[in-house]
């Protein structure tokens, strides 16, 4: 088992590769990929189709296994040439948060009931995922749509309750698929404030695989991918961590959501 090169980072990837396929017919869709997101930091995985950018999404959301390499997530080793987990579903729910480029709300749920599924799936009592649903939808300013089934909220709307429901669980690690594809480009620069805005009040790292040119300058950090290589890694904003960020605001709303 190997330490890791960045002990703040919440996300820490050595020599990850994956292929598929044997033979002529395998294909290698990463490459010895490597990199750390420290907590506070928004970064964004760029590249043509079939970079690798999905793909290494997936693997350190831990919906793909690699075929080798290492990987910890908040300090905890999941990966060194196989999982370290049994329950990788428990893994996802306790560290990770996803938002999808679709907002994939159940359309036969409300906008809380959304939101609270996640967290009764992971054993609060109805009452208990009611009040953080409800204090996490004010947050990102849509209460006001807490009753409105999916039909009948803007596209805007709906991804913000799609962020909501990424955060119920207090993840630390947001991962989003082309989170502003949908958008237009005020409604993208909305959303992309707000991932901001997240990375540094609940002290997170937020990874963000787009081809969404118009966001690119509110990354901390650009990996760039080709052929399943990680060819650059463009520094665009500061990386903050988040020791060296300014006091986050105080408020009763946030104590509640980002409270252990």
């Amino acid at each position: 088992m190997r330490g890791t090169d960045h002990p703040d980072s919440l996300v820490e990837l050595r020599g990850i590769s994956k292929h598929f396929g044997q033979g002529d017919t395998r294909v290698d869709a990463l490459s010895d990929a490597s990199l750390a997101v420290l907590a506070g930091e928004v970064v964004g995985l760029v590249g043509p189709s079939g970079s690798g950018k999905t793909t290494l999404l997936n693997v350190v959301g831990c919906v793909t296994e690699p075929s080798s390499g290492w990987m910890s997530l908040e300090g905890e080793v999941v990966y060194d040439q196989h999982w370290l987990r049994r329950d990788l579903r428990r893994l996802r729910l306790e560290k990770i948060g996803f938002i999808f480029q679709t907002h994939n709300l159940l359309p036969f749920l409300t906008a809380i009931e959304n939101v609270m599924e996640v967290l009764e799936l992971a054993g609060a009592s109805s009452a208990e995922a009611r009040t953080r649903a409800t204090d996490l939808l004010d947050y990102l300013e849509v209460s006001h749509r807490k009753n409105a089934m999916s039909s009948q909220v803007s596209g805007g709307e709906a991804q913000r309750i799609a962020i909501a429901r990424a955060l119920a669980n207090r993840p630390r690690i947001i991962l989003a698929d082309e989170p502003t594809a949908p958008l237009d480009s005020v409604r993208a620069a909305i959303v992309m404030d707000l991932l901001r805005r997240i990375a540094v009040e609940q002290a997170a790292a937020i990874v963000v695989v787009t081809h969404d040119e118009s966001i690119f300058n509110r990354f901390d950090r650009i990996f760039h991918l080709r052929d399943g290589r990680i060819v650059t890694v463009e520094e665009v904003g500061r990386a903050r961590p988040v020791g060296a960020m300014d006091a986050p605001r105080e408020s009763a709303v946030l104590n509640t959501i980002g409270g252990a």
